[in-house]
């Protein structure tokens, strides 16, 4: 028997690596037991479709990610919990952890698996790396034939919504080597600004009604908040940027992207043009939005701390009514902006996108995948890994009657259990998925639907508390506040974009690691983030700064490192 090992800590002991363990093999043929605990209740018509419950016992060997605070009930650990009883109810799989470590720890314990040449039936990885390694090693199952034959058409259509962006990243050889994860794009990194103040001022923006505003817009809002400061505060900020400046994320919180972007520049990006492989931080565009910043940073208007000051001294600069004016993904009212609620029962915030001179609004695409979970070539039942995947991203996702088919389950997702939980640490959404939750929720703020009509718990909950504040706005409860601004304010602002065509979407290239990123890039990030914080505070000349930036990262790494994406693009 494979003994379980559970990683608490940072370090993974000598003796934990030279174990000698034996595999669990996947199907053991125990016979079913009589379990002592309360049964899920569920409806076990659920484990009926696509080759449905198990007459035997079947074992699954899992590596599970696990985090420190996962809010588990107690009693309850990741490899006895709601959902472990549910997959045993509804499939008759017993699943037991072969590992479980959580951070650092755990790609430790992955790449101890991959040097024994040895993993459970199921675990996942983390990056496309780990997944060609285990490929070309032949570790992992052909997923193809099962997931054709047991994959339901919901599932289907998930991974379809991707348009082949997520299955041709586990596609190796015409064959299906893992379950991917997805990754649903964020949108853009929206401009949030005090719209109480706004209101107070007269100002007036977005004549034309887009939800989009120049760059010249800003500029001007940010000038009248500093003139005005409307809270009487000491040291009051136009606007403040974190000090790597840029982000990989296209809603990076505290980033410059949204302005960058509307200047045509993709800072930490890979793309292609015209054949070639570009790095979009060593694009011309790049060098004019770094000099916009270094002109407000000049003119008094980017806080004069830009590169010092941390996350946490931007984010009391908002609670404290210091700025008025920031930069972030649709959720931050949910959890920095509610700080500012906190402070000012009055503040209200309105979210906007930046445009290009086209009228558009940039937006990268996020790579589609977001994780993998694979099935070990041992494995006698690789189609479980199909079963369980209908069961959490189907059956669960679309069931209307959660609450009384699954009421274990739906008291975890009531009491905030951590997904991490459940059997596979991956997401697994439809593309549109953010816009269709939200068209619930929209539907019911504007009494099309009663909230028995909207169909996830989730979108049920959230349209409660923004009828909360709705009913009571300015002695609304922070929480509803927080979700009225995320949903009809963010989420609005995207789905405002998709229905007017306004986003110029990019799409990038998703480069396996390179040699030499192994080697240079931490350098190559080391001298981005501190060149450009020197060109932003006037420290070094825009012009002569940037090109010598440029010179220096070819230099020093990143001319090679095009020189083998190119390669692997072949």
């Amino acid at each position: 028997m494979r003994k379980k090992v559970i990683v608490k800590g940072l370090v993974v002991t000598l003796i934990t690596s030279l174990m000698t363990i034996s595999l669990v093999a996947c199907g053991s043929g125990n016979k079913k037991e009589e379990t002592t605990k309360e049964s899920s209740q569920v409806n076990i018509e659920a484990g009926q479709q696509k080759g449905g419950a198990y007459e035997e016992e079947v074992t699954i060997t899992l590596g599970r990610q696990t985090l420190q605070n996962a809010k588990l009930p107690d009693g309850d650990t990741y490899e006895d919990n709601a959902y472990t009883r549910l997959v045993k109810d509804v499939y008759n799989i017993k699943l037991v952890d072969e590992f479980e470590a959580s951070g650092d720890d755990y790609g430790r314990q992955v790449s101890l698996a991959l040097s024994a040449g040895e993993i459970p039936d199921m675990m996942k990885v983390a990056t496309y790396d780990e997944l060609k390694e285990l490929y070309e090693n032949d570790m992992i199952a052909d997923l193809s034939g099962v997931y054709e034959d047991y994959a339901s058409d919901y599932l289907k259509s998930i991974y379809d919504s991707y348009e082949g962006r997520a299955l041709d990243k586990v596609t190796f050889d015409g064959k299906m080597m893992a379950l991917p994860g997805t990754n649903v794009d964020a949108g853009p990194s929206e401009v949030w600004i005090r719209s109480d103040w706004m209101e107070t001022l007269g100002i007036q923006v977005d004549q034309d009604g887009n939800h989009a505003i120049t760059i010249e817009e800003l500029e001007m809002v940010a000038s009248k908040f500093k003139e005005a400061n409307l809270n009487q505060a000491e040291n009051v900020v136009g606007m403040a940027f974190a000090p790597w400046l840029t982000s990989g994320d296209p809603d990076g919180t505290y980033s410059m992207n949204s302005i960058a972007y509307a200047l045509g520049a993709f800072p930490k990006t890979w793309l292609e043009s015209d054949g070639k492989v570009v790095y979009g931080s060593t694009a011309p565009e790049m060098k004019e939005a770094l000099s916009v910043i270094s002109k407000w940073f000049e003119e008094g208007l980017v806080d004069p701390q830009l590169g010092t000051r941390t996350w946490d001294d931007i984010s009391a600069l908002l609670s404290n009514g210091q700025t008025g004016i920031t930069f972030g993904t649709w959720h931050i009212p949910d959890w920095l902006l509610n700080n500012v609620r906190v402070m000012d029962p009055n503040a209200t915030f309105e979210a906007y996108g930046i445009e290009n001179a086209q009228g558009e609004v940039s937006c990268k695409h996020n790579d589609a995948v977001a994780g993998y979970i694979v099935v070990s070539k041992e494995c006698k039942n690789p189609e479980a890994a199909i079963k369980i995947a209908n069961l959490f991203y189907d059956t669960l996702v679309t069931s209307n009657t959660i609450e009384k088919d699954y009421p274990e389950v739906a008291t975890y997702i009531a009491n905030g259990v951590d997904g991490s939980t459940r059997p596979f640490n991956i997401e697994v959404n439809l593309y549109t998925s953010l816009l269709d939750d939200y068209s619930d929720v929209e539907k019911f703020v504007s009494g099309d639907i009663s909230i028995d009509e909207v169909r996830t718990t989730e979108s049920k909950n959230v349209s409660s508390s923004i009828q909360k504040y709705l009913e009571n706005p300015t002695g609304a409860e922070v929480v509803d506040w927080s979700k009225y601004h995320s949903r009809m304010k963010g989420i609005e602002l995207i789905q405002t974009f998709t229905e007017n065509a306004t986003f110029n979407w990019i799409t990038p290239i998703f480069p396996q690691t390179t040699t030499t990123m192994e080697t240079n890039q931490a350098n190559l990030d080391k001298l981005e983030e501190e060149t450009f914080i020197k060109i932003a505070i006037g420290q070094i000349d825009a012009e002569e700064g940037f090109n010598e930036f440029v010179k220096e990262w070819n230099k020093l790494g990143g001319k090679q490192i095009i020189a083998e994406i190119e390669e692997q693009l072949k």
